[in-house]
């Protein structure tokens, strides 16, 4: 051969000093990613520090083989030791790697509680073949020698691999290509690396074969997990700009222009839908079903997200429709009830307030399904709540009626509808808002505008949860009845 001993162990180190070198790099790589999943960042850094210690500890023995001392002695064997166990833990580690990437929704128990026994078996074999030169002695000259049971170190790590080449043929199907080869290859170059160290005289491609592999499976991960992130991201996107444009219809099937009625001076009416998601399930209408009558409704879908956005925008035209034929609160709630309950698989309701004030007089018919208690206001009086009997939500049960009540609204009046998001809004220490709040931000300033009086309330509300997370829309809507003659509040 051409290589002597001496350049055969400079190549040994030159090989040693690069794979230290680059497990390191890959350690401070793999440290600083954001994009990989927290338990592949930890099974890597331990693999490469793994690596790291095996490499090292064959450095030292190297190094340290052949000179003289009692401590070399003890050092030796601290270092052999350490070596052969980091080889069994990196052999334990592709294991469970291998198992998690080839079933890992399903969680095989039995084989796990086998490579933990075998990684234990691994683990006293070393420490017997220690105490007894079974699997490595030193000489009078501090000298390494393989001790008659060498192979037994060998053994499990053996075992260990034939399970990962089982588990790669059984779920092949399972496992990315890239990610498979790169399984392959990392069981496979040690292997041949032996086959090759046999006729090197000392060189130990061994290490080079173990990093080189080690490196390659890590990029092959790593680049699947980017690869996963990058369509995760764009998915995000995808749904983010759906969600805005859902938000917008939405935004678009609720009246938003005001003054709503410029031409008309006999009332006023402001609205607001602050949904705690991009969009919500609750819902306002307000129209003329015809020159002297017009329709408030307030709504609350059960749920939160998309699936409420799109129940409430089926009750908001279902309710309008029936509104725009001239029926009554009490009859638009019961067809209403009855179009929802004939095809609500989901089993979704909604509560709904509805109103017709006729604009001549002032008088307001309404109907009550399941919905918050309206507020009102009389000239020169302060905000109250009207208390009435409610009905069963809208989508419950079919076959319900409705029953209807008056409220009368002289000029100066001013009406108040919200979900229960406002008094519901909670703070920090889980403490609602509640009913008296609101009613105190409504009557810090009775002469407000419509739209001051929800702006009062929403700021009312904003002070007293501060920065806790809003977990449900809030929805209001305030109508000021001037009647003929305009007048002041």
């Amino acid at each position: 051969m051409v290589f002597t001993m001496s350049t055969a162990n400079l190549i040994n180190l030159i090989f040693i000093a690069a794979g230290i070198g680059i497990s390191g790099l890959c350690f401070l790589q793999i440290t600083g990613s954001v994009h990989l999943r927290k338990d592949v960042r930890r099974y890597f850094q331990v693999f490469f520090v793994l690596i790291m210690i095996y490499i090292s500890a064959h450095l030292a023995r190297q190094l340290m083989d052949g000179l003289p001392g009692g401590g070399v002695r003890v050092a030796l064997s601290v270092v052999t030791f350490a070596e052969m166990t980091a080889a069994g833990l990196m052999a334990f580690l592709m294991s469970v790697l291998v198992l998690f990437v080839a079933s890992p929704e399903k969680r095989i128990r039995p084989l796990e509680i086998v490579l933990f026994v075998l990684i234990g078996v691994h683990t006293a074999l070393l420490i017997v073949g220690a105490v007894f030169d079974l699997i490595y002695y030193f000489d009078e000259f501090n000298v390494y020698h393989r001790g008659p049971g060498y192979l037994l170190s060998n053994l499990t790590p053996l075992i260990m691999l034939v399970i990962d080449m089982v588990l790669l043929i059984r779920f092949r199907r399972n496992i990315e290509r890239k990610i498979k080869i790169a399984f392959w290859v990392y069981m496979i170059a040690p292997v041949v690396a032996i086959l090759i160290q046999s006729f090197s005289y000392g060189i130990q491609f061994i290490i080079f074969a173990t990093v080189g592999a080690a490196v390659f499976m890590f990029s092959a991960i790593v680049k699947s997990q980017n690869e996963k992130y990058e369509k995760q991201q764009l998915e995000s996107s995808r749904i983010e700009t759906e969600l805005n444009m859902a938000s917008a219809i939405q935004s678009d099937m609720l009246p938003s222009i005001y003054p709503a009625f410029p031409e008309r001076d006999e009332f006023d009416i402001y609205a607001s839908m602050d949904p705690a998601k991009e969009v919500g399930g609750d819902f306002y209408d307000f129209f003329l079903v015809d020159d002297d009558h017009l329709c408030i409704v307030m709504a609350d879908v059960s749920g939160k997200g998309v699936p409420a956005a799109l129940f409430m925008m089926a009750s908001k035209i279902i309710l309008a429709n029936n509104a725009m034929l001239g029926k009554s609160p009490g009859q638009i709630l019961a067809d209403t009830n009855a179009a929802i309950c004939a095809s609500n698989r989901e089993e979704m309701f909604v509560t709904v307030w509805l109103g017709i004030l006729e604009i001549s007089t002032g008088k307001v018919t309404a109907s009550n399904a399941g919905h918050e208690c309206p507020v009102l206001r009389k000239p020169d009086g302060s905000f109250e709540l009207v208390k009435n009997k409610h009905d069963f939500v809208i989508g419950g049960y079919n076959g319900i009626k409705y029953r209807e009540y008056e409220l009368y609204m002289e000029p100066g009046s001013k009406l108040f509808l919200y979900t229960d998001g406002v008094p519901e809004a909670t703070d920090a220490d889980n403490v609602l808002f509640g009913v008296d709040r609101m009613l105190e931000a409504l009557n810090s300033d009775t002469g407000a505008s419509p739209e001051d009086v929800l702006k009062n309330v929403r700021c009312a509300a904003d002070e007293f949860v501060k920065d806790a997370e809003q977990f449900d829309d809030l929805t209001m809507l305030c109508l000021e009845y001037k009647g003929k003659n305009k007048q002041e509040c």
